[in-house]
């Protein structure tokens, strides 16, 4: 049984509110911004990876010169057929079991469009122009925030989940930005095991952010 406190994310002050809510540890989905509030549970740890101390390791830099063929391209947070596409091969590859693998393609466009907070969705192409990943995130006035991200389950050898990753901290330290977040991490869940790859990380513990050493 899960708890959670929620908002509606909305008006003139979005990226303001979004900012001060993710320094907080909650998270966006669609409209919603959320934290779990789980009684006697605290498995779910809000990260951040600190941009200006963050060096890629060996096996990081072998995952950017991997993807270095790849064209970048960031656009508004407009859904397409091809992210759809993309997406439901995602989704039936590592999460075939979820409510998201029997999402439409309105379900998807709702993903993408309601609540955007200075959002944008940055899409990847291989040499032929084909997509290979897509990530969805929120600019923040300290960061960015990686609210969903997407690839060819197809192309293993070129770790793009966390390649986009390291891509995303690579573009926040050149506009000068502080934190890239990446929602909560489970320590029992191996689905979330990447996250404790970025080191250094912090972790949101009794309401101040500290390096931890997953």
């Amino acid at each position: 049984m899960e708890r959670k406190l929620f908002t509606r994310l909305g008006g003139p002050n979005t990226i303001d509110v979004n900012t001060a809510l993710s320094q907080a540890g909650f998270r966006r989905s669609h409209d919603i911004v959320y934290r779990p509030v789980c009684p006697a549970c605290n498995a779910c740890v809000p990260v951040r990876i600190p941009v200006a101390d963050f060096a890629p390791s060996r096996s990081a830099r072998r995952i950017l010169n991997a993807n270095a063929d790849l064209t970048r391209a960031e656009h508004e947070p407009l859904p397409s057929r091809e992210q759809y596409l993309l997406f439901t091969r995602y989704q039936a590859s590592r999460h075939g079991d979820s409510d998201m693998a029997r999402m439409n393609e309105t379900d998807f466009a709702a993903m993408v469009e309601e609540g955007a907070a200075g959002s944008a969705m940055i899409e990847y192409r291989d040499p032929d122009g084909a997509l290979l990943a897509t990530i969805l995130v929120d600019t923040l006035k300290t960061g960015y925030s990686a609210v969903y991200s997407f690839f060819d389950p197809d192309a293993n050898r070129r770790s793009l989940g966390t390649f986009m990753v390291l891509d995303l901290v690579r573009t926040a330290r050149d506009r000068g930005l502080d934190h890239i977040y990446l929602g909560y991490w489970i320590a029992e869940s191996r689905k979330m095991a990447y996250k404790a790859r970025f080191r250094p990380l912090e972790a949101l513990v009794d309401g101040v952010w500290q390096p931890i050493d997953p």
